[in-house]
C-alpha cells in the first residue's frame, strides 16, 4: 500500500462560518420575499374588495367602516409582518450602533482632554 502525503484541510472553520452566514442570509431573503408576497396579496385582494363593496353600497356612505374594515385590520397584520421582517434593523442597525459608539468615544475623549 502506498503512503500519500496529504495535507490537512485547515479551512474547515472558515467554510463552516461561510455556510452559516449563507444559511442566515437565505433565511432572511425568504422572510423578505414572504413579506413582499403578503404586500402584493394585500393590495390585490383589498383593491378588489373595496371595489366590490363600493359598487353594492345602495346609497350608503363610501367612507364608512363597512367598506374599509378588511383593509384596516389586514393592514395592522401587515404592519406587524413588516416590523418582524425589517423592524430589528430599521431602528438599531449595525451602522447606527457604529455611529453611536463613535459618538460616545468622541464624547469621552473630549471629557478626558480637559482633565
Amino acid at each position: 500500500m502506498e503512503n500519500y502525503d496529504i495535507e490537512p484541510y485547515n479551512e474547515s472553520k472558515n467554510n463552516y462560518e461561510r455556510e452559516e452566514a449563507y444559511l442566515r442570509a437565505k433565511k432572511r431573503v425568504k422572510k423578505i420575499v414572504g413579506f413582499y408576497w403578503h404586500l402584493f396579496w394585500y393590495v390585490a385582494v383589498n383593491s378588489f374588495l373595496v371595489y366590490i363593496i363600493s359598487r353594492n353600497l345602495n346609497g350608503e356612505d363610501f367612507w364608512s367602516i363597512r367598506v374599509f374594515s378588511t383593509p384596516i385590520f389586514w393592514g395592522i397584520g401587515l404592519l406587524f409582518h413588516f416590523m418582524s421582517v425589517f423592524g430589528p434593523n430599521l431602528i438599531f442597525s449595525k451602522a447606527w450602533e457604529k455611529r453611536k459608539i463613535d459618538e460616545l468615544l468622541d464624547k469621552e475623549a473630549q471629557q478626558n482632554k480637559w482633565d
